[in-house]
């Protein structure tokens, strides 16, 4: 069947012109029907043209697609390949992080690409202007919707879509990789027979060939690595001699270029006829790669592929292996879900991998399949070889895994109490019966009746009764007279930034604080139950304590991340604890923001203040002195240390400065113009003290009105009087102009010290203090 006769009106949106058997057999119920559709095929079958099947429809219909992709890498991609929707007229549109997002063109698109985790955040926030584009999706396709089984993601992704069928039913199009029960998921989205389909292995276009090979474990990881290296070329060199290609999948990005580098080696010291050096055009294309490792690997016919490399060199890579120049390949599990880039050989040479906040862990099942499927090019070999690399401990795990498959389960129980929590949150859940009909919304219940003794069905409706009192017992929701369930402002903020129950409790405890410090910020994140499975190696303790300077009590995996936080602060993290610095800062970002409101909320602004800087000093590596300059917009960290080392510590420094000063700093005329125009956005504080008197009579009392006037951008604050650091009065308010502020003066004491803080909540401005002195006579 030619795509030109199929969906003429879409033909240039695909990538070739004809559909396949697997596909010819699916397009109807796809184009031709409505309900929602569950299919399931073998790796590399084509399933990517069923979800632009399904986009084509529903684009057709004036209506909007979104494509819910396993993991953020893959959806950059995906706006890349999907160029071709746009040469048709059609907006595609990636949804990212929070601050990326731009809510009239997500509201405008007519294909949004998004995670699991992002799709959650969204319906959260459903009915706030900044994401109620979410609720006009007519159509969603969930690419690998085998990832419900996945321990960390496939709870959020199953009380996501059962949520988005609440909001706005939209056509539901789930996609799978082979598995055993695809009827439980078709039944969970209501999906009829004749709109499920599960494709065997004879529609794989290229025979499959899978086994397991092992090795010997050692004492030394660094040096299994190599033995696991070795074993993998054993496997791959037969392949390659013969013309063939190999593709092995290593634990992280760094092990793809140091098993690459390695590789190099061993390839010219078993003599194996590979690469390409005696091609001179290649090797003037070569030269277009940016990373040098690479460009000098790719000559020897071996390269490295991670969503860490720039998009160019990924291209590049992409397409000579395509093109046979690059006969070996080392890559993450990142190539598995995303290009189909099949080759004659797959190894899989590491089963477990580092995570920084996990630790080392097993990779999937899910990922172990979904590589293996990558064996095999179709139109090239009629065989493809799959081979996972492990210690004889654990070869009989997989050989099961790769003869029966893996059934899909549901882990919405693992986090029960936080989903049941933001849903509480948002109000879709107002008692134990509206409880109960959510739960029949999720594939949990489908699992749990129609495998009644794994998941103890009988007894589900008293275990979620049980995790509704523990909700209230620990203050997440209230429940009123009529058993009604609302939530709390704790539970609305755990919801609102996606926190783990343990750590929302654990923010506010530290609220309820007399005295809150920077250290007690940095150590209630670090202590975050996120962080519980962070590891700390022997070789990172002597970093860990060179860095932490105060008491403490955190231990292990607690006290590394406390110890990259507070070195962080000043940029200075030790070598030994870079390699797992990024990830947990980037948690520990979101985490400072989140802590901020609970302080806003249950403390007040000059708390969340002191969170503000706190969380930019952690960012952007400055001192205390530097950290207001991050405010301003152009400003970085070296731009603020700069700054801050000549004198200019906030920003009315800089609007007071002008632009001669800062081009004699060092910057240009233009920059320096506009990093002014930004300074002169932030708020600036004058307090008009008026007839507020100088002395007073002793049992005397006088009620004065002092202004606080802002000359700069409006902004939030909190304005606190103190009298001999006692406090008189604290208020919030939106200070765009002036506000008055009463304070009355006793004539109690031999001298009265009067104190007009000015506080941001949102910003790190360092707060802003005048005093009056009284002389009481």
């Amino acid at each position: 069947m030619k795509v030109a006769e199929a969906v003429p009106e879409f033909a240039d949106a695909f990538g070739f012109d004809e559909f396949n058997r697997m596909q010819r057999e699916a397009l109807p119920a796809i184009l031709d029907g409505g309900d929602n559709f569950v299919a399931s095929a073998p790796t590399a079958s084509g399933k990517t043209a069923l979800a632009e099947l399904a986009i084509c429809r529903c684009l057709s219909k004036g209506g909007t697609a979104l494509f819910i992709a396993p993991m953020r890498a893959l959806t950059n991609e995906k706006e890349s390949e999907w160029e071709r929707f746009e040469s048709l007229g059609y907006s595609v549109y990636v949804v990212t992080g929070e601050r990326d997002l731009n809510p009239r063109r997500a509201e405008r698109a007519d294909i949004l690409v998004m995670t699991p985790e992002k799709t959650d955040s969204a319906t959260r926030k459903h009915e706030s202007p900044r994401y109620s584009f979410i609720t006009q999706v007519d159509c969603v396709v969930i690419d690998e919707v085998h990832l419900l089984d996945s321990e960390k993601r496939g709870g959020v992704l199953e009380v996501t879509v059962s949520r988005l069928r609440r909001l706005c039913d939209p056509r539901i199009v789930a996609l799978s990789a082979t598995m055993p029960n695809v009827e439980d998921v078709a039944e969970w989205l209501d999906a009829p027979p004749e709109s499920t389909f599960e494709f065997g292995d004879e529609y794989r276009p290229v025979d499959l060939h899978a086994g397991v090979k092992t090795y010997t474990h050692g004492e030394n990881s660094f040096a299994d690595k190599y033995r696991r290296l070795y074993r993998a070329l054993d496997l791959a060199e037969p392949h390659i001699r013969d013309g063939g290609q190999s593709l092995v999948f290593v634990a992280s990005r760094q092990d793809s270029v140091m098993a690459a580098r390695k590789a190099r080696d061993e390839i010219a010291e078993r003599d194996i006829p590979i690469g390409a050096r005696g091609d001179y055009d290649f090797h003037n294309d070569a030269k277009q790669l940016s990373n040098d490792t690479l460009r000098k690997s790719v000559l020897d016919g071996v390269a490295f592929h991670h969503a860490g490399l720039g998009k160019n060199d990924r291209d590049l890579v992409e397409q000579w292996f395509k093109e046979g120049k690059i006969q070996l390949l080392f890559s993450t599990s990142t190539l598995a879900w995303g290009v189909n880039l099949p080759a004659r050989c797959v190894v899989i040479r590491d089963t477990k991998h580092h995570d920084p906040l996990e630790g080392d862990v097993d990779i999937s099942p899910l990922d172990v399949l979904q590589m293996l499927g990558r064996a095999g090019r179709p139109g090239y070999d009629d065989v493809g070889y799959g081979w996972v690399v492990c210690d004889r401990s654990e070869a009989d795990k997989y050989r099961r895994l790769l003869k029966e498959g893996k059934e899909i389960e549901s882990r919405l129980a693992e986090d029960l109490d936080s989903h049941l929590n933001a849903e509480i949150a948002m109000g879709t859940i107002g008692d134990l019966d509206d409880v109960m009909s959510w739960l029949e919304t999720t594939f949990y219940y489908v699992r749990a009746r129609n495998k009644p003794e794994h998941y103890d069905f009988e007894d589900l409706r008293e275990r979620v009764r049980d995790t509704l009192e523990t909700l209230v017992s620990r203050e997440f929701i209230a429940t009123d007279e009529n058993l009604g369930l609302d939530p709390t402002p704790l539970g609305n903020l755990a919801s609102k930034y996606y926190l783990r129950l343990e750590t929302a409790r654990r923010f506010r405890d530290l609220c309820e604080r007399e005295t809150i410090t920077v250290d007690a910020v940095l150590e209630t994140v670090a202590a975050a139950a996120e962080f519980d499975s962070v590891s700390a190696r022997q070789s990172e303790s002597d970093a860990v304590e060179s860095v932490i300077s105060g008491e403490t009590d955190l231990e292990d995996g607690h006290r590394k991340v406390f110890a990259i936080l507070e070195a962080s602060m000043t940029g200075s993290v030790p070598s030994d604890l870079r390699s797992d610095a990024w990830v947990i800062r980037q948690n520990a970002l979101r985490l400072l923001a989140a802590l901020q409101e609970f302080l806003d909320r249950f403390t007040g602004p000059r708390a969340a203040n002191l969170a503000a800087r706190v969380e930019a000093r952690v960012e952007n590596g400055v001192d205390r002195d530097a950290v207001a300059l991050t405010a301003i917009d152009g400003v970085g960290s070296g731009r603020a240390e700069t700054l801050a080392t000549g004198g200019l510590t906030s920003p009315a420094d800089v609007v007071d400065a002008g632009v001669s000063e800062l081009t004699r700093a060092g910057m240009s005329e233009g920059v320096a113009e506009r990093v002014l125009k930004a300074a002169k956005s932030m708020p600036r504080i004058e307090v008009e003290w008026g007839d507020f008197p100088t002395s007073i009579t002793l049992g005397d009392n006088e009620m004065c009105d002092v202004s606080v006037r802002n000359v700069g951008g409006a902004a939030r604050a909190g304005i606190r009087v103190t009298v001999n650091d006692v406090e008189m009065s604290q208020s919030s308010t939106y200070l765009s102009d002036v506000t008055t502020v009463p304070v009355g003066v006793f004539g109690a004491k031999d001298e009265l010290e009067f104190t007009v803080e000015v506080t941001f909540p949102d910003l790190p401005l360092m707060p802003y203090r005048e005093s009056r002195t009284v002389d009481v006579e």
